[in-house]
């Protein structure tokens, strides 16, 4: 899924943006080697500056030191630190007990920061997630009890399984990194990185979540069954009963949160050209005008593409985006932000297929 040396795209002539182009015209880069569209390949370019160097070899040791204890699933690991970096968040659907609860919680610990998990149900009620006052009978009034919310890596499992007020609960952290109760703001500590997810074969009582809320993640991360080999190394790995925080005590951390802060800041030092915003922005507006697509993606959509392109080319080991780093991330930044017409459905298209058709009629800059 994932390669060990850089893709190097194949750029076609300039094709035509007519939506009925032809499904078998040929990709223009590796877009479609994966399901979920990373082909988060690293290269090993000598990187041109120290920030660049810095950048490369945390996410070498992250990838590393997670290796130990949570094995295969690349989509995943990759998808959530760009997304890390970038300062966003990321939606997870998946089937159950594929590990994401050991990912964050080994992540967290490379990362020097703290972890928390909150299990969403149908009776979850906002106050649970943000807190709420409490009164003190010794000081004689009330006093803000900070919820689970108050942490830097949250794992929000099953977040559709609670109402739309619980969830506009979290969305609001996730947008403002503050709670404000009784007129009181709360600040929430930096970084804030909430990793939601939810169960795409079980409906019966979920809640959607609404499109105006979903957009506030920045990617959305489909992971699927690990291979055969992977499967039998984590049967290998974890087939005794040992405590949960024990799992991770071989994991080592590589940074710590200040750190992680100031490398986020500083992702806006890549350089994206002229020609690769345009590009951006074609592949942006054309899901509003694609004939399947009843709904389009939001300009918010160019703008999460845009910062996880640089970050995925630091990552590289580049102090610059290249077209190849957006279409890589193009699947994930907008799979959840567009919407299949109901003839479409009915057709049996997916969105991802269609998605990938779309890029393939947007030309690839040449610089």
């Amino acid at each position: 899924m994932f390669s060990s040396d850089e893709p190097t795209p194949d750029v076609p002539p300039a094709v035509s943006e007519n939506p009925s182009v032809s499904s078998d015209v040929p990709p223009v880069t590796a877009v479609e080697a994966s399901d979920s569209g990373i082909v988060a390949s690293v290269a090993a370019e000598k990187p041109v500056n120290p920030l660049v160097l810095r950048f490369q070899e945390i996410y070498q040791r992250i990838r590393q030191e997670v290796g130990k204890v949570f094995v295969g699933q690349e989509e995943l690991v990759t998808g959530t630190l760009v997304a890390l970096f970038s300062q966003g968040h990321v939606l997870i659907e998946s089937v159950p007990g594929l590990g994401k609860t050991h990912f964050v919680r080994a992540l967290s610990r490379v990362l020097g920061c703290q972890f928390g998990r909150i299990q969403f149900t149908p009776d979850l009620m906002p106050s649970d997630i943000t807190g709420s006052p409490v009164f003190d009978m010794k000081m004689q009034e009330f006093r803000f009890r900070p919820g689970p919310v108050f942490t830097q890596l949250l794992l929000a499992d099953e977040i559709n399984r609670s109402p739309a007020k619980t969830h506009a609960a979290l969305l609001e952290i996730m947008q403002e990194n503050s709670v404000t109760v009784d007129n009181v703001t709360h600040t929430i500590p930096i970084p804030f990185f909430v990793m939601a997810t939810q169960n795409p074969i079980e409906s019966e009582g979920t809640y959607n979540l609404p499109e105006a809320q979903i957009d506030r993640f920045m990617f959305k991360l489909v992971i699927t069954y690990p291979e055969e080999q992977q499967e039998a190394v984590i049967l290998a790995l974890h087939g005794k009963t040992v405590e949960p925080s024990k799992k991770v005590e071989s994991v080592v951390p590589v940074t710590n949160p200040e750190e992680l802060i100031a490398l986020a800041q500083k992702i806006n030092d890549i350089h994206i050209a002229p020609q690769l915003i345009d590009y951006i922005n074609k592949i942006v507006r054309a899901t509003r005008s694609w004939p399947k697509f009843y709904m389009g993606a939001s300009p918010r959509a160019g703008i999460a593409l845009m910062q996880g392109s640089r970050t995925l080319a630091a990552f590289r080991g580049r102090d610059y985006a290249v077209p190849d780093d957006v279409i890589q991330l193009a699947l994930p930044t907008l799979r959840h932000r567009v919407i299949l017409t109901a003839e479409a459905e009915i057709e049996g298209n997916t969105v991802d297929a269609l998605l990938s058709q779309l890029v393939r009629t947007i030309e690839v800059p040449r610089f």
